[in-house]
């Protein structure tokens, strides 16, 4: 599994809108392997698994990969630094599904009401896909996934449990701390959020995971997963802050 960060430095969206450059907009995509790969990997603060990478192409796969976004507030100009990135992907012929995280958006210190998540998600849905259409991306290869279209079935909830007998209370906080809103009294709820999202990548069944660098500890404690026999994960990094994983062993 491969991990890709999109910023160097974490930046608010007013700087991450003077800084961000957009990228010459290119209908072709790419067909040889080598092309695919620097489309897939340029402008990465950092990449992990190349020679996975380079293989499954090799064997004439479509990559895998997704990228997740809670849904806790509007999507702004600086939303455009990982669409930028999603749009080499999807010129590189990848399956890219976006995952909107309703219900970590919840978990998150209730960040996002109950009652306002579904019309959030379409809110979002509608903003992404016309970001990616100004960026003249096709978008045959690209779907939304909702976190509680999956993430209440029996399996997943069996897996949380599973995962919850083998995580300490500190390395679930520790995991989380970029990412949790951090209060003196934390809500057991933000010790899930980073078991869940590690759990995301099996059952989305995909190949690698695109994220931010305050996405790093996360990656850290879903590889560490990995040793209690649940998923390993490798990863690359993009020049302004995230990540893509690829998958090496089943889950559980």
């Amino acid at each position: 599994y491969v991990t890709i960060y999109s910023f160097k430095d974490e930046m608010s969206s007013e700087a991450a809108a003077h800084h961000y450059v957009a990228p010459p907009v290119r209908f072709g995509l790419a067909t040889s392997i080598d092309e695919k790969m620097d489309l897939i990997t340029r402008n990465l603060q950092e990449v992990i698994g190349k020679e996975r990478l380079r293989s499954l192409l090799e064997e004439g796969k479509d990559v895998k990969i997704y990228w997740g976004t809670a849904t806790t507030g509007r999507p702004h100009v600086a939303y455009f630094v990982p669409m930028s990135k999603i749009a080499d992907f999807l010129r590189a012929g990848c399956e890219m599904t976006i995952l909107f995280a309703d219900l970590h958006a919840y978990l998150d210190n209730m960040k996002a009401p109950w009652e306002l998540l579904e019309l959030r998600v379409k809110y979002y849905e509608n903003i992404i896909k016309g970001m990616l259409e100004s960026l003249g991306v096709p978008l045959d290869k690209l779907k939304f996934v909702k976190g509680t279209d999956y993430q209440l079935s029996r399996e997943y909830s069996l897996d949380v449990y599973k995962l919850a007998s083998l995580v300490t209370e500190h390395d679930a906080k520790k995991a989380g701390t970029e990412v949790v809103k951090q209060v003196s009294h934390p809500l057991l709820s933000g010790l899930l959020y980073p078991g869940l999202q590690a759990l995301d990548e099996e059952h989305l069944g995909v190949d690698a995971q695109f994220g931010g660098v305050d996405q790093r500890k996360i990656f850290t404690f879903a590889e560490k997963c990995s040793y209690y026999g649940i998923q390993e994960t490798n990863s690359p990094h993009e020049s302004h802050g995230s990540w893509l994983d690829w998958k090496q062993d089943e889950l559980f």
